[in-house]
């Protein structure tokens, strides 16, 4: 009997559910991987990256891996797992990077948004040729960036940056394909 190879995408969306459940048993978990401008500044920048493992609620969760399947299914399919990886990361350390430098630097951010508006900018410039409306895009991520901030306690900054570099990186990796 073979295995069937799971979607990269399908696979991180598992493991940061699994995260999140191993933060809600385990006090000081999520304090252990988010992500401050003060634990930046201290030298810690794995959390450029953990900060996607952990949330603030199973709504935020929630939304975050919808988005990630959504949009990340078609930009994973278009550029096959290894430049995905790239565009995932990129947009990670984009937008954990902005966050951590033009945040508060004693307000932790959490969560796995940086990435997923990394995976708008990505879609949005490859949608003709995935079949996917770009208009329809740009909608999502302003009415996301106008409720962020109507609701307010909603990291723009990890959003602008991880929007900028999955946009970056796609511009970047569609040359080359």
């Amino acid at each position: 009997m073979r295995l069937r190879a799971q979607s990269l995408t399908t696979l991180l969306v598992g493991l940061i559910a699994l995260s999140y459940l191993i933060q809600l048993l385990h006090p000081g978990y999520e304090e252990a991987l988010w992500i401050s401008g003060a634990e930046y500044q201290q030298g810690q920048y794995w959390r450029l990256f953990t900060v996607a493992l952990v949330h603030g609620g199973f709504l935020h969760l929630g939304f975050n891996l919808y988005a990630l399947h959504i949009l990340g299914t078609p930009v994973e399919q278009f550029f096959g797992r290894t430049r995905y990886i790239i565009i995932l990361l990129v947009s990670l350390f984009f937008g954990s990077l902005a966050s951590a430098l033009f945040n508060n630097p004693y307000i932790a951010s959490v969560g796995a948004s940086g990435m997923v508006f990394g995976l708008f900018g990505a879609l949005a410039l490859i949608s003709a040729r995935v079949g996917v409306e770009w208009r329809g895009i740009i909608g999502i991520v302003l009415i996301n960036f106008a409720l962020g901030f109507i609701i307010g306690g909603v990291d723009w900054r990890a959003h602008v940056g991880g929007l900028l570099g999955g946009t970056l990186t796609t511009l970047i990796l569609n040359r080359t394909k």
